[in-house]
Formats: structure tokens, C-alpha cells, sequence
């Protein structure tokens, strides 16, 4: 029986973000706290961030940045959001990041319908926010989408199909999408866990294992 990860990577000319921009274009980004502690980078502060994110995209003469699964960051330190008194601190990220400027197409990864959609409104959160179901091969599964612009969520409805490489949306900017620089999380879920609009995408140490099984490294789908 064929698991989840292979029927992933047997998935081909996938993207979710603007269709006319090649991988070859696409450029490898750090923010672990390793990274950021050592550049002495105030990622708390979406402008110097996003100045730092377009520099890094010049001196790399790329127009996307990527990266960001299962990486520790200190990022979220700066959010009431990520704290909570039962677990442990939640840093590490289990999606992947896509860096550009705010109004880029964000596109479906796969054939299927929105599950749920909503605007999360917490500061360091996801902002708008759309979630896609999926069936491939009997699995059922969903994508993610996340810090979009909030006019994303105009004209959706639950069910709503939708196609692959379609444009379901655009990127947002501050403080719109949870106040950060522009990007797309994009997060693939195997159990949406009864949620609604919404999925943790940074989790604790202690929650790790549970995550890394139920939330795949998007690269196996995107293959960057």
C-alpha cells in the first residue's frame, strides 16, 4: 500500500505561488534563531524584515526566497500566540515559507474543494487564511494557505471546487496578515483534526513528532 509521503512526491509541475516565475528563480533562505541571533536581525519588526527579505532576493538575483520547515526560529517570541503555560514553547515552524511582495497569485497546489477558510486575526498569526481538500488515491488530505490579503476570502464558499494551479487568492501585507513581511505559508495537514480556517503551524518541541507525521514536508509536493 502506496504511504502518504510517495503519493505526494508522485505529484508533478506543482506550484502555489505565480505560475510564470521558474524554481530556478527561487533562492534558499535561514531564519532559524541560529541565523537571525547571529546577524543580530529584529525579525519582530515586519518593515526591517521585509527590507531584509528583498535584499536577500538582490544579492541572490532571485525573486523568491524559500525554507523555513522544521526550522527553530525566534520569531514568534514576540506574540502572546505561541505561549502557552501547558506546553512547551512553540518555535518551530512546520511549513514552508515563501517570501515575495504582497499582491502575488497564490494558486491551489492540487485539484480540490476549500474546506475551510477565515481570517486569523491574532497578532503573529496567520491572518486570512484558506484551507483546500484533497483526494488522491483514497487519501484524503489538505493544503494550507496562509498570510493572504483579506479581500482573499471574498466570493469563497466551503465545498468550493477548485483546480489545480488555479489562482485561489493573493498575498497580504502587514499588519493585514499577522503582521509579517509578505510571504505564503503553505502547510500540507493528513488530519485536519476537526479544525476549521485555522491549523497550528509552528509547534514545541514535545509536540514535534506529531507534527513531522502529520504535517510532511511540503518540498516532497512542491520539489523546489
Amino acid at each position: 500500500m502506496i504511504n502518504f509521503p510517495e503519493i505526494l512526491q508522485t505529484q508533478a509541475n506543482i506550484k502555489v505561488i505565480d505560475s510564470t516565475i521558474d524554481y530556478k528563480n527561487y533562492v534558499a533562505i535561514d531564519l532559524s534563531a541560529k541565523n537571525t541571533d547571529k546577524m543580530d536581525l529584529d525579525v519582530t519588526d515586519a518593515e526591517v524584515f521585509e527590507e531584509f527579505v528583498e535584499n536577500h532576493l538582490s544579492e541572490n538575483k532571485a525573486k523568491v526566497a524559500f525554507g523555513g520547515y522544521l526550522e527553530v526560529r525566534n520569531l514568534y517570541r514576540r506574540s502572546e500566540n505561541f505561549k502557552d503555560n501547558v506546553t512547551d514553547e512553540r518555535n518551530i515552524h512546520i511549513g514552508l515559507d515563501l517570501w515575495i511582495k504582497a499582491g502575488t497569485s497564490v494558486l491551489s497546489a492540487l485539484d480540490g474543494k476549500i474546506h475551510s477558510f477565515q481570517d486569523n486575526t491574532a497578532h503573529g498569526d496567520y491572518g486570512p487564511t484558506i484551507i483546500i481538500e484533497h483526494e488522491i488515491d483514497g487519501c484524503t488530505f489538505c493544503t494550507l494557505y496562509g498570510h493572504l490579503s483579506l479581500e482573499s476570502l471574498d466570493g469563497k464558499s466551503e465545498g468550493q471546487v477548485v483546480k489545480k494551479g488555479e489562482k485561489i487568492a493573493e498575498l497580504g501585507k502587514p499588519p493585514i496578515n499577522g503582521d509579517y513581511a509578505p510571504h505564503l505559508h503553505f502547510q500540507i495537514i493528513k488530519d485536519i483534526q476537526n479544525k476549521k480556517g485555522d491549523y497550528p503551524g509552528v509547534c514545541s518541541q514535545k509536540e514535534l513528532e506529531f507534527y513531522k507525521e502529520n504535517c510532511p514536508d511540503p518540498n516532497l509536493l512542491l520539489k523546489i
